[in-house]
């Protein structure tokens, strides 16, 4: 596919460094440490948690619950707010650097269930039975939560759903090709602590939820599968959405035998006692990190404009339109950045090794073959896929570098294999895992 001149070279070099830079300055500044600074205070014995007040002294006990991609951050943001004496548990799906004490520590699985998975909601469920209306019981909920703490319901056997079922379950799930509120509307009412049921268990203490969210802002129940939140959700839209995308072939009897049978059980609604002292706090979601990374493109001399009007559509229509979208703001500005955060979604068909960001961002690189443009796609949470990076970024030399006529970059699309064709042009981004998860951000530049 031709050459480009090295001074070419060197200016694709500059760009793609520059799309890095913004995206590292919204994983900075849009940071747990940061967030619990300005949304919780503790001093004489008098606690802040948004907007509200908890006077410690008129509590019995207070109990923490930390569980998500960011549990090991937000409990110890949490202890640096609050300090002395905590309690609690922490269940994530990376091994801590270091622990808190008086916390439990679990690793649960993701992006399955795993034993360790049962084992944290169990231990959860026990801890949370013993409160009393004298206890306030501190939950913060992250991205992930959803595999990292499960309990499945009893089938229809009266037995639990064993965890190879259960895995297989959310395999089916995620490779559906569905939007995630979509999977947890299943994962709901196929679990005993999701969909409101914790909030359940801990009644009758005071509750209140410190969501950092990887959902749309619309729908905070889907946080982790909502734990804590009356569901919106219902059986009959679990019905819908497993005839939607053929699920219920897919799942293993024990869960299909209940959908077959009608004989899923609701989940708690607003009117839930549950929920009559429960409070929900929202302090970071993936809105801040797109208005740190606009800041950041701004900084750097772009025009900026953010659309999220693509939020879970398929990766390859979210990739048309975000290209066509910037070529329409080029025709305005010269150098221009359009910022676009949520979640894409693919359907993986092979077994290659990559992520919904790589894929997004692979399937720009023929459009943008030999144009001034340059494309970065990554997750807040440092984990693309089953690959070791966050994203990729691609730009209008990236086709020529691949080399040949681009059949190259099509088997990688097909094969959902983007991972070893950009970590050879070294276009990988790699963060490690954050302890964040804010969903994903899409960087376009047009310079």
């Amino acid at each position: 596919m031709g050459n480009i001149t090295p001074e070419r070279d060197r200016q694709f070099a500059n760009m793609r460094e520059v799309a890095r830079q913004i995206f590292a300055s919204a994983l900075k500044l849009a940071s747990i440490e940061s967030a619990f600074a300005r949304s919780v205070h503790c001093e004489h014995r008098i606690l802040r948690i948004g907007e509200d007040l908890h006077h410690l002294d008129s509590y019995q006990r207070m109990f923490v619950v930390s569980i998500g991609k960011a549990a090991h951050t937000m409990a110890a943001a949490f202890e640096a707010q609050v300090g002395g004496s905590l309690e609690g548990i922490v269940a994530s799906s990376v091994e801590p650097t270091s622990q808190i004490r008086g916390f439990r520590y679990f690793r649960g699985g993701h992006p399955t269930p795993t034993a360790e998975s049962i084992q944290a909601a169990t231990a959860i469920l026990k801890a949370l039975s013993a409160l009393d209306a004298t206890s306030l019981a501190i939950f913060m909920i992250s991205g992930g939560g959803s595999s990292i703490v499960e309990k499945p319901v009893v089938s229809l056997k009266d037995e639990d759903i064993s965890l190879p079922d259960l895995a297989a379950t959310y395999r089916a799930l995620v490779h559906s090709g569905a939007p995630i509120a979509e999977i947890n509307t299943i994962r709901k009412h196929l679990s005993a602590v999701k969909g409101g049921r914790l909030a359940r268990a801990a009644y009758p203490a005071q509750q209140v939820s410190i969501f950092v969210s990887d959902v749309p802002d619309a729908t905070p129940d889907a946080l982790a599968s909502g734990p804590t939140m009356p569901d919106s959700t219902s059986i009959h839209d679990c019905e819908r959405i497993a005839a939607q995308y053929g699920l219920v072939d897919q799942f293993p009897e024990s869960v299909a035998d209940l959908f077959r049978q009608r004989a899923l059980e609701e989940t708690p609604k607003s009117d839930d006692p549950a929920f009559i002292r429960a409070r929900w706090w929202t302090v970071l979601s993936n809105q801040v990190a797109i208005d740190q990374a606009a800041s950041a493109a701004s900084a750097a001399g772009f025009a900026v404009e953010i659309d999220n009007s693509c939020d879970d559509w398929p990766y390859d229509k979210a990739a048309g339109y975000l290209l066509g979208r910037l070529r329409e703001l080029r025709s305005k500005v010269s150098r221009v950045c359009l910022i676009s955060g949520g979640e894409v979604t693919v359907t993986v068909r092979n077994g290659g090794t990559g992520g919904r960001n790589q894929q997004f961002a692979l399937a720009c690189s023929e459009p943008i073959a030999g144009d001034d443009i340059t494309v970065l796609s990554a997750g807040t949470d440092g984990i693309d896929g089953n690959s070791p990076a966050a994203g990729a970024v691609v730009d209008g030399s990236t086709m020529f570098r691949v080399g040949g006529d681009g059949e190259a970059v099509r088997r990688a699309l097909t094969r959902f294999d983007a991972y070893p064709l950009f970590d050879r042009l070294g276009d990988t981004i790699v963060t490690g895992p954050t302890g964040n998860n804010l969903r994903d951000l899409r960087i376009l530049l047009a310079h």
